[in-house]
């Protein structure tokens, strides 16, 4: 199942819904989902208006700055509404709008890049020196939108900062507030696990949903790559608690 979908309305109007984790998986940098966006935006015509709605706890930061770029050139009026959540990436998307709505309720979530990684030292370097660039890129869009220096959004992202509606409105992230009910967000746990300051309303819901994934057929390929990912992931791990437990003895 698609992470967004699109539908037009009339010959001057369309919808963009985006539900879900952006990307493919959420560590995919292929851009494939993005191409597939791309090819689906130029078949709605030429549309005047396009409505995008936001729910989603971010995902792919390479498919979620593609899509942004792609809603941002767009030569139709882009009138986002934020329906639950937009955190993360979906956060700069929402960005895109030359309207910027919050459904009463939802919330904005502003933070650095992040990724699971493993290497020597130099390649450890090269990692964090990419998230330093993929931050700055996202800096460069928010403040683009909000008018706030490059400062305090850095402030803003180190403390992984939750802003609800009424808060994003005022500080400049978004346009106004409709008074409607939030739709419940819709929350990854493999996400969630990396934040620090999730709201309690939003770890309320992710503890009593119970996520069953749809059964989807897997090739080969995305079989290993996920068995790949777990094993890269366990060796972290375990070299974490190596560390701890032998300190500068290994």
């Amino acid at each position: 199942m698609s992470y967004y979908k699109m539908s037009v309305i009339d010959n001057k109007t369309a919808n963009v819904a985006f539900d879900g984790t952006i990307g493919d998986d959420w560590w995919d940098t292929s851009a494939k989902s993005a191409a597939m966006f791309r090819d689906e935006l130029k078949e709605l015509g030429d549309v005047e208006t396009i409505n995008v709605s936001i729910n989603s706890p971010g995902g792919s930061v390479f498919d979620g700055i593609s899509i942004y770029n792609m809603l941002k050139n767009h030569k139709a009026t882009i009138n986002v509404s934020v329906e639950g959540l937009a955190a993360s990436i979906a956060s700069v998307i929402a960005m895109a709008g030359d309207t910027l709505t919050m459904n009463t309720g939802s919330m904005l979530m502003i933070h650095n890049p992040w990724t699971f990684t493993q290497g020597n030292a130099n390649e450890l370097r090269d990692t964090a020196d990419l998230l330093d660039k993929l931050g700055g890129n996202a800096i460069d869009i928010y403040s683009k939108r909000t008018g706030i220096d490059d400062a305090t959004i850095q402030s803003i992202m180190d403390a992984e900062t939750w802003l609800t509606a009424d808060e994003a409105v005022d500080q400049g992230w978004a346009d106004s507030i409709n008074e409607q009910p939030a739709v419940a967000a819709s929350i990854d746990k493999s996400i969630v696990k990396t934040w620090q300051n999730m709201p309690d309303k939003f770890t309320a819901e992710v503890e009593a949903e119970e996520i069953v994934p749809e059964e989807t057929p897997i090739n080969k390929y995305d079989e290993a790559f996920r068995k790949g990912l777990q094993d890269r992931i366990a060796d972290i791990e375990f070299n974490q608690k190596e560390i701890k437990k032998y300190g500068n003895t290994i």
